[in-house]
């Protein structure tokens, strides 16, 4: 799932194990020549097949503005036809289910931030994980219940900022045997 806030794009390829439904590579096996992973991409590049978008206030399966799109082969997220953001969070769902798997993921932001999105929103992307199905998503929630691997660009003018978090809409995360309950 990809949270989408950048007006003109941020661009994704992903990509996921094959392993997810444990028919892959076991990294906890002690195999001196292990073979190498089977990787199975996710986007082919051409159309939006097998992905379905989700946005604040509208059913899943409508790409709201043409918002979510392929451009030269690379999965993009524009908001050119928005006069102004108003609350509409989208996210576009993989039309499958995984439980064990690696992603890996290439991303940037291009274009200057949409009219109206929240500061917080600048250059903000992610990978909604283990997450609600679009369709189960109440027509108002603007983001699934999922952990989310945050991914950040650069804020204008520079300066440190964390990039590779975890946000937690809806739900909390053990780490070091203790419950975390901020966001983020």
């Amino acid at each position: 799932m990809i949270d989408a806030l950048q007006r003109t794009a941020s661009l994704l390829a992903l990509t996921c194990l094959a392993a997810c439904n444990g028919t892959g590579h076991d990294r906890t096996a002690e195999a001196p020549e292990a073979a190498e992973p089977e990787w199975t991409a996710l986007f082919n590049g051409r159309d939006l097949e097998g992905w379905i978008p989700k946005f604040a206030g509208h059913p899943a399966g409508e790409n709201l503005r043409d918002t979510f799109r392929v451009e030269d082969g690379l999965l993009t997220v524009s908001y050119e036809n928005y006069e102004n953001f108003d609350g509409q969070f989208g996210h576009l769902f993989f039309d499958g289910e995984f439980s064990s798997y690696e992603v890996r993921a290439v991303y940037r932001f291009i274009g200057d931030q949409c009219a109206g999105a929240p500061g917080w929103a600048f250059r903000n992307n992610g990978l909604m994980l283990h997450g609600q199905r679009p369709e189960t998503m109440a027509l108002g929630q603007n983001f699934p219940v999922s952990i989310e691997a945050q991914m950040l660009g650069q804020r204008e003018g520079g300066g440190e900022r964390r990039n590779g978090g975890v946000c937690t809409p809806g739900t909390n995360v053990v780490m070091n045997g203790e419950v975390l309950k901020d966001h983020c």
